[in-house]
């Protein structure tokens, strides 16, 4: 449109619809079917007015992903068709009509106290929320914060995870728990607590009217002594013991602290019989909890009992495309595989290295490279460094150029087989502590002449030739040599 931004009548109303349809079908191309799905078709627009969009949803969740995440790239849409957009605004309310038939003008609200209608608004979607039973935010006054980033929607599946993640689902979605509790364990950073809060927020769309209170076991630990310590335990258990989903993140820190674990025993069997759903997570499974009484031990075990393994390179690389995805951040294929291959320990320190790539790139607004990467993640790459040996590196050379094992040590001398076989001899020579001789008598006892002539060439390959120093770095990931 060409007119000013806040002169919309019911006689263009049709107009609105459309250009609001041209904006989802744009940030649609943007951000890629299952995030506009997840996040931006349900948005509904209500009316343009000041150079301010305003939008409706009926979920608290979606309005705080848009306004985190999403806002910038729709208000910039929205400019494509309406002049002198400033911002865009997300109201929570429920069954409104989006684009009312008589949307309020601006010279009519000018004209009869400015903020007035717009409080009654905020009140009567306030009051909708509350008489609802949903809560006004994600939050518990002695419980924790569902993390808005920590979504079922944004959750990459593999193998290692799939049936934590399966089980997860199918104890958000149901209003009756089929199994209880669920018990979800595995090693630092691979998703537990992720699929905590993502069960947290499925729990509060499905059913709002449901207490769900999310809290470490550490909280736990210290709310049971500060009502031990003011004398009010009775209201601490009634208080625990009249919530609907109950989620302790970290129970193996219970182990050995005798008093808190009776307390959580007492109210884990109060839940239990009332048919309440309680999720646990632990680094261990509840049969090699340290310090942990055995009857509590018998009780996590009692329902479903699901762990999480360590991420596969395959899934390491959709975790990758997924986030890159999620930031609008464009990643070549081999900085991803190289990533993938040298940050092995745990999704949490993946995310964390592509976040550092993210601002560098957007700071000095240059592309990401191999190179790049060892200048922004040094400290990274310096950590996962350890000793190969020449067998190692042998193995993923001749797997890297599709040849046999036995080619390293072969008297073969085509071009597609001497290649590797240098390329495994500077590597040797570089990430070992032999000698030339030494390296020498791994590749069918050659002279030492020999493995000088292949560390010579490739040093100087690498000097005239990008795909040499590519082939390198990507080997030395997958060596974990740094």
């Amino acid at each position: 449109m060409t007119e000013d931004a806040t002169t919309f009548t019911p006689e263009n109303r049709e107009t609105l619809r459309e250009e609001w349809s041209r904006i989802q079908s744009r940030l649609k191309q943007e951000l890629g079917d299952t995030i506009w799905k997840s996040w931006v078709k349900p948005l509904k627009l209500m009316k343009v007015e000041g150079g301010v969009v305003f939008l409706t949803t009926e979920s608290k969740l979606t309005k705080t992903r848009v306004m985190s995440q999403f806002a910038d790239r729709i208000r910039a849409n929205c400019g494509v068709e309406w002049n002198a957009i400033t911002s865009i605004h997300v109201d929570v309310m429920r069954h409104q009509a989006a684009i009312p038939s008589h949307p309020i003008r601006a010279t009519e609200q000018s004209t009869s106290q400015p903020n007035q209608s717009r409080m009654m608004d905020m009140a009567r979607a306030k009051d909708d929320i509350v008489s609802s039973g949903a809560p006004i935010d994600a939050y518990d006054d002695w419980g924790g914060r569902l993390d808005p980033r920590l979504t079922f929607s944004n959750f990459v599946v593999g193998g290692p995870n799939n049936f934590a993640y399966a089980a997860a689902k199918r104890m958000a979605e149901t209003e009756s728990p089929v199994f209880n509790p669920l018990f979800l364990y595995g090693g630092v950073g691979l998703g537990k607590t992720h699929l905590m809060h993502a069960i947290g927020w499925e729990m509060r769309e499905r059913f709002p009217k449901r207490r769900v209170v999310y809290l470490s076991a550490e909280v736990f630990m210290h709310r049971f002594i500060k009502a031990l310590r003011h004398r009010n335990t009775t209201q601490f258990k009634e208080e625990f013991r009249s919530i609907d989903v109950l989620m302790i993140d970290d129970v193996q820190f219970i182990g050995g602290k005798d008093s808190t674990q009776e307390e959580f025993f007492h109210t884990f069997n109060a839940l239990i019989d009332q048919n309440k759903k309680i999720i646990i997570s632990a680094d261990k499974s509840p049969m090699d909890l340290s310090g942990m009484e055995e009857r509590l031990r018998s009780r996590l075990n009692w329902g479903m009992v699901a762990d999480i393994h360590p991420t596969t390179f395959e899934l390491r690389v959709g975790i990758l495309q997924a986030k890159a995805e999620q930031q609008g951040l464009d990643l070549p294929q081999n900085v991803i595989e190289f990533l993938a291959h040298k940050i092995t320990t745990n999704v949490r320190e993946l995310e964390g290295a592509l976040n550092r790539l993210s601002a560098y790139s957007t700071l000095i607004n240059a592309p990401i490279t191999i190179d790049s990467i060892y200048d922004v993640l040094g400290d990274v790459l310096r950590a996962s460094t350890r000793q190969v040996s020449i067998a190692e590196i042998q193995r993923e050379v001749a797997k890297h150029y599709n040849i046999r094992l036995d080619e390293m040590h072969s008297r073969r001398r085509s071009r597609n087989i001497v290649h590797p076989r240098q390329v495994a001899m500077y590597l040797a020579k570089n990430l070992t502590s032999n000698s030339y001789p030494e390296i020498g008598q791994y590749f069918g006892g050659r002279d030492h002449t020999t493995v000088m002539h292949a560390v010579g060439k490739i040093e100087k390959m690498l000097i005239e030739d990008q795909r040499i120093s590519d082939d390198l770095k990507i080997l030395k990931s997958m060596l974990n040599a740094g």
